[in-house]
């Protein structure tokens, strides 16, 4: 008859919505403690701050830090004591723990609670304006380490296999757009900053910043880099057709400096 009730207490607790085995109890969750032909030790209980419940007849007891199929072999071993051979089932029906951490300043920082197993894609899909943030220096940090860096090629370009699942506690940092930009400036119809984007060239800023204006010497234009490291580049030459080495990659940062003619 014990395998009987054990049979149908697994199969009601298919109904329940899944949870990874070995998903760990947390402060503030909520369990439902159900022992099996003894409604008056089934209750209904929130894990306290100092990780603890309370169980009729058993007292205090410890909570956080378990998996529900681990609290459930100690809350009998507790409850034996009262119950011949009791059938405990322990069922988290409300998640609070679950709880990670965005910063950066790319986004509004914040806490999100995460209803149950969740990606970073999946997470990243409900933060808005995420696609304009500096996700190339963006990184996951998990008990002090960063475990993955560059959201680029996940949200961007949908590499899957750069997909990690999240855990509790996790710190997602994302930082602003003020040291992913090209600046351009100089002899251009539009001086401006552009968004830096994996692949951009020299020829790319200058046509986005509304091309050269009627001043520039289209074949003296110098990028800047981070590094104060300056790169000539033919410009002209290049929209000729004679040299299309002219048209360099552009990095987070670059300046690109369109000189102007006297004449």
């Amino acid at each position: 008859m014990k395998q009987f009730f054990v049979l149908v207490i697994l199969l009601l607790s298919l109904s329940v919505p899944a949870l990874a085995a070995d998903y760990v109890i947390g402060d503030g969750d909520v369990l439902q403690v159900s022992v099996w032909g003894v409604p008056e030790l089934s209750v209904l209980v929130k894990v306290r701050p100092d990780g603890k419940i309370t169980l009729p007849a058993a007292g205090d007891v410890a909570a956080s830090g378990f998996t529900p199929a681990s609290l459930s072999k100690e809350f009998s071993k507790f409850l034996s004591k009262y119950v011949k051979e009791p059938i405990v089932t322990v069922t988290v029906t409300e998640i609070t723990n679950n709880k990670v951490y965005i910063s950066g300043g790319g986004i509004p920082s914040r806490v999100v609670s995460l209803p149950g197993r969740t990606t970073l894609f999946k997470l990243l899909c409900q933060l808005e304006n995420v696609e304009n943030t500096y996700l190339q220096h963006a990184y996951l940090l998990r008990k002090g380490k960063r475990i993955l860096t560059n959201f680029y090629p996940l949200f961007i370009k949908g590499d899957m296999g750069a997909d990690i699942e999240l855990q509790a506690e996790d710190i997602i940092h994302i930082s602003n757009t003020e040291s992913n930009k090209i600046y351009v400036v100089g002899a251009v119809k539009e001086p401006k900053y552009i968004p830096f984007r994996e692949g951009i060239k020299v020829l790319d800023a200058i046509l986005e910043a509304g091309g050269f204006n009627e001043y520039a010497k289209e074949n003296d234009v110098i990028i800047m880099k981070k590094n104060n490291v300056r790169l000539r580049v033919k410009i002209k030459n290049l929209m000729r057709g004679d040299d299309l080495k002219q048209n360099l990659p552009l990095s987070a940062g670059d300046y690109v400096i369109v000189s102007e003619s006297i004449f």
